[in-house]
C-alpha cells in the first residue's frame, strides 16, 4: 500500500482556496490537483509492506497523543523551478514541523525505509506542469496575497495514495483516509 502522513485543510479551508483558484487565469501548460485530494503531507512513506501497519498506526497514534492541537491557515503560494505551483501555510508552523518530524520518525521506527530526511516545506500542491516546465508567473502573481481563514489543526491522518493506472491523459492520483488519530498533547 503506498501511503503518507497528511494534515487535511478544514472544509472552510478549501472552499477559500477554491474561490481563490478559480480566479487564477487559465494555464494550459498546467494540469491542476483535484480539490479533494488537498493535504499536506508530512511524512511520505511509499509502498509499505501490510506487516509493517500494525506498528506504523501505533507509532502515529502515540506521535498524535505526543502533539497538541494548533492554529494554521493557507498562505501565499509558490513553486518548485517550472513543475508545480503550491499554496503555503501560516500560523503553527512550528508545530506543523514537529508533527511532521514525529511522523517520519514514526514510520522510521515501524519498519518502513524512508527517504533521505530533509527540511519539512509545508506546502499544498495545486498544480504541476503537464510538460516539464510552465510559465507560473500568471498563477503566482494571482495568489501571492492569498491568505485564507485559521482553522485548527487537531488530526494526524494517514493516507492511501492510489496512482492513475488507466493511462488517461489527466487522471489523477486517488487518495483515501486508512485511519487517523486526534491530537490530544498538552
Amino acid at each position: 500500500m503506498r501511503l503518507f502522513a497528511a494534515v487535511l485543510p478544514s472544509t472552510d479551508a478549501v472552499a477559500e482556496l477554491r474561490d481563490a483558484v478559480r480566479a487564477v487565469p487559465d494555464a494550459e501548460d498546467l494540469r491542476w490537483t483535484d480539490e479533494a485530494g488537498w493535504h499536506f503531507t508530512l511524512a511520505f512513506m511509499g509502498e509499505v509492506e501490510d506487516d509493517l501497519l500494525p506498528e506504523l498506526r501505533t507509532r502515529l497514534a502515540r506521535a498524535a497523543a505526543r502533539t497538541a492541537p494548533f492554529p494554521l491557515r493557507l498562505h501565499g503560494c509558490g513553486h518548485f523551478g517550472h513543475r508545480a505551483l503550491w499554496i503555503g501555510a501560516a500560523g503553527g508552523i512550528d508545530a506543523l514541523r514537529l508533527l511532521a518530524e514525529r511522523a517520519d520518525a514514526a514510520a522510521r521506527r515501524a519498519g518502513v525505509s524512508m527517504e533521505q530526511h530533509r527540511r519539512y516545506t509545508p506546502h499544498l500542491t495545486l498544480a504541476r506542469a503537464r510538460h516539464g516546465g510552465a510559465d507560473l508567473r500568471p498563477c503566482l502573481d494571482a495568489l501571492a496575497g492569498f491568505e485564507g481563514t485559521p482553522w485548527q489543526v487537531d488530526t494526524l491522518s494517514l493516507v492511501r495514495s492510489d496512482l492513475p493506472v488507466s493511462g488517461v491523459p489527466g487522471e489523477q492520483p486517488r487518495y483515501e483516509v486508512v485511519d487517523a488519530w486526534p491530537l490530544t498533547g498538552h
